[in-house]
């Protein structure tokens, strides 16, 4: 009876994986605006940098942005220099050119922190891949006043924090938890994306 409950289990997270590989990668990144350097987690730094090995490395300028479509970058770029005075949450949405998949739509969000004068000094935030669920348009980016308070946002928030506090087990990490953890940011983050678009 357990080698069946175990097998289960086994096929189920198996399931959740394959779910997940196939609707989107889940990144975190981690921009030291002072310092002008990004750092990615490896899904993070596959899209972004195009290099997973990139990942926990201070990438700088060109080296952190070379996924990102040339026709999204200009306006994706201007529109986070812009938002760095307000110290907002954001949401954007825009394409990225990977070597084996093609062009991606990426869904960010993440919020600009501020330093006791006001001035903007680091971003962290999420990436996933929604290229299977989004529907026809142009990229965005938007700002909200809300500074968290939607529910959608503290879970977001929740989410993110409780992955952050699995990757630091490291290789002990629990990869099933990983999985669930992706699966809920995506999930979240699909939802986000939509009540922007609207």
């Amino acid at each position: 009876m357990a080698t069946e409950v175990d097998n289960d289990c086994r096929e189920s997270f198996e399931d959740l994986r394959s779910a997940l590989d196939a609707s989107g990668v889940v990144g975190t990144w981690d921009w030291d605006i002072v310092r002008r350097t990004a750092r990615y987690d490896r899904g993070a730094a596959n899209l972004l940098a195009l290099d997973p090995d990139l990942a926990g490395q201070p990438l700088q300028g060109e080296a952190g942005m070379v996924g990102i479509h040339p026709d999204d970058r200009e306006w994706l770029v201007q529109a986070l220099w812009r938002a760095l005075a307000n110290g907002r949450l954001f949401l954007a949405e825009y394409r990225v050119v990977t070597a084996d998949r093609g062009i991606r739509w990426i869904l960010s969000r993440g919020r600009i922190y501020q330093d006791d004068v006001g001035r903007p000094v680091r971003s962290k935030g999420i990436i996933i891949d929604i290229t299977e669920t989004r529907e026809e348009g142009n990229g965005f980016f938007t700002e909200t006043d809300a500074q968290g308070r939607h529910a959608l946002d503290r879970a977001a928030a929740s989410l993110l924090d409780a992955r952050k506090a699995i990757d630091e087990l490291g290789d002990d990490a629990d990869n099933h938890l990983r999985v669930i953890l992706d699966l809920a940011l995506f999930e979240v983050g699909t939802h986000l994306a939509r009540r922007a678009r609207h």
